[in-house]
This record gives structure tokens, sequence and C-alpha cells, in this order.
């Protein structure tokens, strides 16, 4: 592999790292180009997709090689994408050498963030706190402190066997709707709705939603779009999950 080639894996590979750690679209690009232009690249150009990027980069040769890469599997991981930002910027103030970057790179991609003992902690505490942003009482609370933790067991648990999105956030909004309206017949809970609202904060797709608008606004109206309509296609999963519940419940 020649020099050329190493830089143009080494970019994507960067830009890889962000897109599926929930980068946006322009952060991506820029990031690419960056690196390519830091290793004195003549010319480079790149189109970024929530799916996938392309990059192209041109030598001094005039020798222009292109590389696609296809993105199956996107996460929330905003520590990787602080970490590849602030190479990328370093590498344009200091000289640092193509194995140092590649090295550097690999590290924080085997990065595997918290585990998920925390990840699961901290959802259930999160499902709580909301349901008492929104009203509910300390009953409600509790309750939903139990939802949260539930959610995210079986979530990371059909994660890790590839199931599809719609189908986990659908499970979740019923799960949260289920228990909500059965701790609350037992007198446990007090607010049915403020339980449900709260649990299900957990499934809304805050960091899609504010990427699709991030995005539409830089001009990159094939990702905003796109994202956009994957927030939207959440949203009737939780929908479809909780309005089954219930409807069943209500008559059954």
């Amino acid at each position: 592999m020649d020099r050329s080639e190493k830089i143009l894996h080494i970019a994507a590979e960067a830009g890889r790292i962000i897109l599926q750690s929930g980068g946006e679209t322009y952060r991506v690009e820029e990031t690419m180009l960056r690196i390519c232009y830091a290793f004195k690249s003549k010319k480079a150009d790149s189109f970024v997709t929530p799916t996938g990027l392309m990059i192209s980069i041109t030598d001094e040769k005039d020798k222009t090689i292109t590389l696609v890469k296809r993105i199956t599997h996107r996460t929330v991981n905003l520590n990787k994408i602080s970490q590849v930002n602030n190479l990328s910027r370093e590498l344009t103030h200091s000289s640092l050498t193509i194995d140092f970057v590649e090295k550097k790179l690999a590290e924080i991609d085997a990065d595997e963030g918290y585990n998920d003992k925390i990840l699961i902690i901290s959802s259930s505490l999160c499902a709580g706190f909301f349901t008492l942003q929104f009203g509910g009482t300390y009953r409600d609370f509790f309750v939903s402190l139990f939802i949260g933790l539930i959610i995210k067991v079986i979530s990371l648990a059909l994660n890790n066997i590839k199931i599809n999105e719609f189908f986990i956030n659908s499970l979740g909004g019923a799960l949260a709707t289920f228990f909500a309206l059965v701790f609350v017949k037992l007198g446990i809970g007090q607010n049915e709705d403020k339980i449900i609202i709260g649990s299900i904060m957990l499934l809304v797709p805050g960091l899609i939603i504010t990427n699709a608008i991030r995005d539409t606004i830089a001009g990159d109206l094939v990702s905003g779009i796109s994202r956009a309509i994957e927030a939207i296609f959440i949203a009737i999963a939780i929908a479809v999950g909780s309005g089954i519940i219930i409807k069943l419940w209500s008559s059954f």
C-alpha cells in the first residue's frame, strides 16, 4: 500500500468512527478532509450519508483514488467523536506520522465505552428522574426506575443479537406502558401517564433529531432528511408499542 492509499484509508477510518459514534455529517467530512490536507494531498473530496461515506484524494502525481465505506451499525459515543476531532486538529498543527495516526485511531476505535452495568443503572435513573420532571410522584419515580432497568436490559440483549431497531423501540414502548398500567393497578404507582412518558424518554431519538436539524442547516439535505425520517420512524415504533398495549388493556 503506497502513501496515498494509506492516507485515504486513515481519513476514511476517522470518518467511519465519527459517523458510527453519532457524529454529524459535516463533522465527518471536515475531519476526513483535514486529515488528507494535513498529509499534503493535492486535492480531496468527500460525500457522507448516515449509512455510508465516500472519499477521494489526488496526490502530487495527479493520481486520484477513491474509497467507499458502508456503515451498518451506529451508536452514540461522544467520547470517540471528541478524540478523533482532537487528533485531526492536532495533526494540522503538529508533524504526526501516518503510522502514529493509524495506531491512535485503532486505539480510539477499540474503546468500548461504558460497560453494560453502568448503562443499565444510568438508564434506570434517567427514567425515574424524567418521571419526576414531568410531574410524577415519588412512587411513580420508583416504578420508572424498575421500568428503565427492564427496557435497557432487553434493549442491550436484542442489540447483541442484531434485532431490528423498529422492533426494539416498539417493544420498549410496549413494556413501559404495560408495567406502568400494571403497577398503577396494583396501587404501587399513581400516575400511569407520567410513568409512561418518563420511561419512553429513554427511547426518544434526541441526538438523531439534533443532527437532522444541524445537517439540514449546514446544507447536507440528503443526510438531514434521512435522519429526520429515521427519527420519525423511531417515534412511530414507540407509539405503536404503547398504543397496542393501551388498546389491549382497555379492551380486556
